[in-house]
């Protein structure tokens, strides 16, 4: 899967959220969806990704980069945070902490493997 459709699949998820309930929501089919879920769609229309990106409350310049279509310079582009922010909505102080704690576990192993 793409980082756009596990993007979209993590935020629909979320929000609890089936895609008959999405497609209700926005206007576009549930195939259309799981297509755009699951990398099948090469180009996604952007207006269908800012329809998404409200209805999730993601970022659409976040979206769209991860669509992969171009942000203009005035454009920031997203950083890590804001895509796992995307991903995983609002984190507490304790959440984070596990998150960093669970990276740095992943990363020393794939050190060790690699040696």
């Amino acid at each position: 899967m793409d980082r756009l459709g596990r993007l979209l699949t993590d935020a629909r998820k979320r929000r609890r959220m089936t895609q008959r309930a999405v497609q209700d929501a926005v206007g576009i089919s549930n195939a259309y969806l799981s297509q755009l879920e699951t990398g099948k769609v090469q180009s996604p229309s952007p207006i269908v990704l800012h329809k998404l990106s409200e209805l999730y409350d993601l970022p659409y310049a976040t979206v769209m980069q991860e669509a992969g279509y171009p942000l203009p310079e005035t454009v920031k582009e997203s950083d890590s945070a804001t895509r796992l922010a995307a991903r995983v909505g609002e984190t507490t102080p304790e959440e984070e902490d596990a998150l960093v704690d669970y990276l740095m576990f992943l990363r020393s192993r794939n050190e060790r493997r690699d040696r």
